[in-house]
């Protein structure tokens, strides 16, 4: 227990003083983030072992899940259905080619040139394209460029990065069996009935301190995932 507590600090100890250099140079902390990391990971590793810095660990893997549900909820949310009828061309070409060129570029040097097998190339490849929409998005709502016109635009695109990042994994790497039809019915259950009941119950147990619709999101997307 002693030993998970310390890779918590250590994380977000990292976290805090990539925040600070990040606000003190006037650049991206999301960028910044992974740069810290990175560095982190390659001193560590040298001085005193990988096992202090394990992204292997389950609570790891679970808080990772974890922003990952809650960065891409948070990517729909920030969706301008007004700006996406309007531009919904420029989001779809600007979404779609952020989506293919990452992931073919990746898979093409991984592959010819790093002598990796295909389904590890196009992982990798996948997961840059997923990276690259995360540090955008983080970037937009940090310098406030959400509120323009312009910058809805680019994260309607990111949303249909998103969309092809989830979509490829399920086809590519999902096995089809009964579960998936069970998925897909769940998915297709909830797109229709969340609209409509969580207003009714958002105004019968919502505004109080107990804040009833955090909670209530976190279980729809908890719900999801699982």
């Amino acid at each position: 227990m002693t030993g998970i507590w310390f890779q918590a600090a250590l994380i977000f100890g990292l976290a805090l003083i990539a925040a600070m250099i990040a606000a003190r140079f006037r650049i991206s902390t999301a960028l910044t983030e992974i740069v810290i990391g990175m560095c982190a990971r390659t001193l560590f590793a040298a001085t005193v072992g990988v096992e202090i810095f394990s992204a292997q660990e389950p609570w790891v893997k679970t808080l990772a899940g974890l922003g990952a549900i809650a960065l891409t909820f948070l990517a729909g949310a920030e969706l301008d259905p007004a700006v996406f009828k309007l531009k919904w061309k420029e989001a779809a070409s600007v979404g779609a080619a952020s989506f293919i060129a990452p992931t073919i570029g990746c898979w093409a040097v991984a592959y010819y040139l790093l002598g990796w097998e295909s389904s590890p190339a196009l992982l990798a490849g996948i997961a840059l394209a997923a990276t690259s929409v995360a540090v955008v998005y983080t970037v937009m709502m940090e310098y406030g460029f959400n509120r323009t016109d312009f910058g809805k635009t680019i994260l309607a695109a990111c949303f249909i990065t998103d969309l092809g990042t989830v979509v490829t994994l399920g086809l590519v790497f999902a096995p089809f069996t009964w579960k998936t039809a069970l998925f897909v019915a769940a998915v297709g259950a909830a797109f229709v009935g969340l609209p409509r009941a969580t207003p009714v119950i958002f105004a019968k147990f919502g505004g109080r301190p107990s804040e009833f619709e955090t909670k209530f999101l976190f279980f729809a997307l908890m719900a999801l995932g699982a």
